[in-house]
């Protein structure tokens, strides 16, 4: 897409501070960080959101972020790391080409929200499964 700013940055178009590339993948520093060394990993073809997506570019992604989840434990020492695609404008989505966030996490930093915990009455969660999986299928 020619108005994608993520797609112009993912081709070298603009300027980054990558940490990793092949021919599918750039992952970025990211300019916004929720900490240092916030990454995101950007595919080189464009698709919207995760629905969009070839699987082939999603089964690269995971062992992609892998590999930068351990680089920054190693290097900043991080407690933990979060892995993170919002897919959809309700879900926190701001960009609308699918990237897949990095995040190093420390002990009691708070930056990302926890969510109330809710719960199923019944029989009602065997119900959903059982929907889901007819359309899974």
């Amino acid at each position: 897409m020619n108005d994608c700013i993520f797609c112009k940055i993912a081709a070298g178009e603009i300027p980054s501070a990558t940490v990793y590339e092949d021919e599918y993948l750039r992952a970025i520093l990211d300019i916004a960080p929720a900490h240092k060394g916030h990454t995101i990993i950007l595919p080189k073809k464009h698709a919207a959101n995760l629905l969009e997506a070839d699987d082939e570019i999603l089964a690269r992604i995971l062992p992609v972020a892998k590999k930068i989840a351990k680089a920054l434990q190693e290097e900043l020492g991080c407690d933990g790391v979060n892995i993170l695609q919002n897919n959809g404008a309700a879900a926190g989505q701001s960009v609308f080409h699918l990237h897949v966030h990095v995040i190093p996490r420390y002990e009691g930093d708070g930056i990302l929200p926890v969510w109330e915990q809710g719960s199923y009455a019944g029989d009602e969660a065997a119900l959903l499964a059982q929907k889901l999986q007819a359309k899974i299928c």
